[in-house]
């Protein structure tokens, strides 16, 4: 079983977010880091091949050249190859733009090798839009199943299941193979890269593609193809109506009668 996992390079959540007078997210190329969610996406499909006995896991990202650090913390934590998507022309797409660039790179392995999984993180923590593997899947014309839970493959059958938990059910989703999945957060504990893991990645090539060799023209990706535009954006004001309160024994109290007053309980 060969998956692609597609992963992205983000803003270290932690770090000072803005975005830049083009609408952009600001990314100084200093405190980048694999978005987080993506991480489950890989556990997820580590543990599937590592379950089946056999097969292969290719990490997929799209972006600049920072970007390759994603990659290579997926082949830290055990992917077998690593695919970076670099072009100039990639610059400023939005969720359908990067879906547009993701898909025709999977179709490239695809014909390389094919390919019986997609599987993503269930959002991007920049953007947070989740709207990519739906997108993904849409362009791919393949079976999509997001926010997976819990995520079981039947080699024999040739069949993925996902669990989703919603806020009043539990849905069970299944589809043929190939098909499209993302991942929760609830799907696993994502590993850590132990020390032979780390140097084995530096010995893995970085495979890279630009659109050319994706046969994909520069209109329909970056601003030029994006459906979205950010109109204008300021920085969110400093909250006024906040009431501290000292701890002087009475903290407990004082809180309950705010929240009574407020009609808060």
């Amino acid at each position: 079983m060969r998956i692609v996992v597609c992963v992205k390079h983000v803003p270290d959540i932690q770090s000072e977010r803005a975005l830049g007078p083009d609408g952009r997210v600001v990314r100084d190329g200093g405190d980048g880091t694999l978005n987080e969610l993506d991480e489950n996406a890989l556990e997820a499909a580590l543990a599937l091949v590592e379950s089946l006995g056999e097969g292969s896991v290719v990490a997929l990202t799209v972006g600049p050249d920072d970007a390759a650090d994603a990659v290579r913390k997926g082949l830290q934590m055990g992917a077998d190859e690593a695919v970076h998507v670099v072009d100039d022309a990639i610059a400023g797409s939005d969720a359908i733009g990067t879906a547009r660039v993701l898909a025709a790179a999977v179709q490239h392995l695809a014909a390389q090798e094919p390919v019986d999984l997609v599987v993503t993180g269930m959002a991007g923590l920049d953007g947070l839009t989740s709207l990519l593997p739906t997108a993904l899947a849409t362009l791919l014309d393949l079976p999509a199943l997001p926010l997976g839970a819990e995520l079981t493959v039947d080699a024999a059958a040739r069949t993925v299941r996902v669990r989703r938990n919603l806020d009043h059910a539990t849905e069970v989703l299944e589809a043929p193979l190939p098909a499209v999945v993302s991942v929760t957060d609830q799907a696993n504990e994502p590993r850590y890269p132990n020390f032979k893991g780390i140097i084995a990645a530096r010995k893995k090539p970085i495979a890279t593609l630009t659109l050319a060799d994706l046969g994909l023209d520069a209109s329909d990706v970056g601003a030029a193809g994006a459906r979205t535009q950010v109109v204008s954006a300021a920085a969110r004001p400093a909250r006024e109506d906040r009431v501290l309160v000292t701890d002087d024994g009475e903290a407990g109290v004082k809180l309950a009668r705010y929240l009574v007053e407020h009609k808060l309980v």
